[in-house]
């Protein structure tokens, strides 16, 4: 894993734990490390069945989320 993944990670994971606001920046490191997943998964079929967990998904479904007041 590269430093830039490493950071991804760690907003993407104080985000959940509640260290970090849920915001823009978070969506952005979500998105990069899902488009590397999707590049490791069509690199070899190895990768086919790793995925992110349920926290992480669930928080994915978030970003497109409208507020309604």
């Amino acid at each position: 894993m590269t430093d830039t993944d490493s950071t991804h990670c760690r907003i993407v994971s104080r985000s959940l734990t509640g260290e970090q606001a849920i915001d823009e920046q978070t969506f952005a490191s979500l998105a990069i490390l899902t488009d590397r997943l999707e590049r490791l998964r069509r690199l070899d079929k190895a990768f086919s069945e790793v995925d992110f967990s349920r926290v992480v998904k669930r928080l994915k479904s978030r970003e497109n989320a409208v507020p309604v007041s």
